[in-house]
């Protein structure tokens, strides 16, 4: 009997063709064979798209692994029926909780199907485009190990379809293990996929060379520095806004890895992905949120949406100052405002400093700078000077119908502006302190949004800690700021450092919240797993 699977063949990757016209079309799944279904190059595009429709769903980015990992991290405030479960700590009780698992894992097994059988496909398909194919696939589920293994720790590898081997009692690997698979298929990617740009390199939101490259260093940093035996980072924050030094951990799993090594891989492979000039930065950083900017020049991977289709999201409404809500239910805190210099465009430009809710209320942010912001063409604008300072950012906010609850928002998976804090982080670290490069490539980001450098004359601890402060001041509300901490081994200090932030959200954490549940789901289904992670 031949053995039949589930094929995804939604054609998600014909996402914003010929400028945004094209609409998305979805086709039911359907049980069908392999040896039925993959027989042209249709196929495969059809197959490979259907691995990128499982991020567009309730497991994924349609709630769950955005509301997991923004909102526990020391810079995020909002609603407390909001963030009272992942963003107080709390992720269990969180409807979502197990939606990274089944999703990442989802991708993971769509990819391998995808491996499986298009390499089989001889016939009616161009060869560059079979590679690429394969290429995305062997990309996507590199992601995906990654995402698991930041999440969870050591977690079953399973390379395989169920199709090819129906075993459930998979054990979990070693940190280390998933690590060097998750490098394994970024290599493998890396050498597969096409530039950016290139004819024949796919749809838009779909993965290419310099992304893999880029995903590649990302790994070989979050390996570093989770790694890295000893040091200090100092981070502001606390009930005061002070500066404190954090003595970093070792990430559990990580011992014993040449730190070093790492380090200098992730210098020298963002430095392959500038000197590939694949991508440019927007010379204004407001460009990257707007609906022009979409798929273009440093938006290196997007998760694509299209007003009018199902596929769309929430993230407009729960971030934005105008929501369906009156306002947003989540903003960044007024300590995190301050970590940003005055004249800081992020702040300036990617901050709604005047707004109305949709019942027309006219609200400022902040309220001591009421003096800028209060009274705007002849409008005066509100702040009570407590629970009106909130400061939405405008990341998600130019979409199609901002009066909806569900719109077309775009949400960053991986940014051009990384790849060079990557590297002044790692050229840091490599060297023993701030070479001349690692400051020129941090710069490349601060004075597009400043005139100032970044100071000079910094020590190897002072230039570290301020790469982080960047990147948290960069990436604000783009899901990075809690693995940050996590990789360097500083998030339960940190956290718990604030106790109780702002709106009086929780950011008490124990050292379980490091990880996440294993769902019950999987510790009932695959007996080589013993237990949950420490706490669960």
């Amino acid at each position: 009997m031949k053995k039949i699977i589930w094929i995804g063949v939604t054609a998600f990757s014909a996402l914003l063709i010929t400028s945004c016209q094209k609409a998305l079309e979805e086709k039911p799944f359907s049980f069908l064979s392999p040896e039925n279904f993959y027989k042209n190059e249709g196929d495969a595009k059809t197959a490979i798209a259907g691995v990128y429709n499982a991020l567009y769903t309730y497991d994924l980015y349609l709630q769950p692994m955005w509301n997991l990992t923004i909102l526990d991290d020391d810079h995020v405030s909002g609603a407390d029926w909001f963030l009272g479960t992942s963003g107080a700590g709390n992720p269990q009780a969180y409807w979502g909780v197990n939606g990274p698992w089944v999703g990442c894992y989802t991708v993971i097994a769509r990819s391998n199907t995808v491996l499986e059988n298009v390499e089989k496909i001889n016939e009616s398909i161009d060869v560059e485009v079979k590679t690429r194919i394969l290429g995305e696939a062997y990309f996507l589920r590199g992601w995906a190990y990654l995402q698991l293994v930041q999440l969870y720790g050591g977690v079953p590898i399973r390379l395989k379809s169920l199709s090819m081997d129906p075993n459930n009692n998979v054990p979990r690997s070693s940190v280390k293990e998933v690590y060097q698979q998750v490098i394994e298929d970024f290599k493998k990617a890396e050498t597969m996929l096409l530039p950016f740009g290139h004819a024949k390199a796919g749809d838009p939101g779909h993965a290419t060379r310099g992304l893999a490259r880029s995903m590649l260093a990302k790994t070989y940093l979050t390996m570093a520095s989770g790694s890295l035996a000893a040091g200090n980072v100092i981070v502001r924050g606390g009930t005061d806004n002070g500066n404190y030094t954090h003595t970093k951990s070792v990430v559990a799993g990580l011992e014993g890895l040449n730190s070093k090594l790492y380090f200098e891989q992730a210098r020298d492979k963002a430095l392959e992905v500038i000197n590939s000039k694949e991508y440019t930065l927007f010379a204004n950083w407001k460009d990257i949120w707007s609906k022009a900017g979409r798929n273009k020049q440093e938006n290196m991977w997007q998760l694509q949406s299209l007003a009018g289709t199902q596929f769309v999201n929430n993230l407009s409404v729960y971030f934005s100052a105008y929501s369906t809500f009156g306002r947003g239910a989540v903003w960044f805190t007024n300590n995190h405002y301050q970590d940003y210099e005055e004249a800081d465009k992020r702040v300036l430009d990617g901050v709604a400093h005047n707004y109305n809710t949709n019942t027309g209320a006219p609200y400022f942010y902040p309220s001591w700078q009421a003096a800028q912001y209060k009274v705007v063409n002849g409008i005066n604008y509100n702040n009570n000077g407590t629970t009106d300072n909130r400061a939405y950012t405008i990341k998600f906010a130019d979409v199609n119908d901002p009066t909806v609850a569900n719109s077309d928002a775009f949400y960053p998976l991986m940014r051009y502006a990384e790849v060079f804090l990557i590297y002044a982080e790692a050229a840091n670290e490599a060297a023993g302190g701030p070479t001349a490069e690692a400051y020129a490539q941090l710069n490349v980001i601060r004075t597009r949004v400043m005139a100032s450098a970044a100071p000079a004359g910094m020590s190897q601890e002072q230039f570290r800690s301020f790469v982080l402060a960047e990147r948290a001041r960069e990436f604000s509300l783009e899901g990075i700021r809690r693995f940050d901490l996590c990789r360097w081994g500083i998030y339960t200090q940190v956290m718990n450092k604030i106790s109780a932030g702002q709106n009086n959200i929780s950011k008490v954490r124990a050292q379980r919240n490091m990880l996440l549940p294993i769902p019950l789901s999987e510790l009932n289904s695959n007996k080589s797993i013993a237990g949950n992670n420490p706490g669960w």
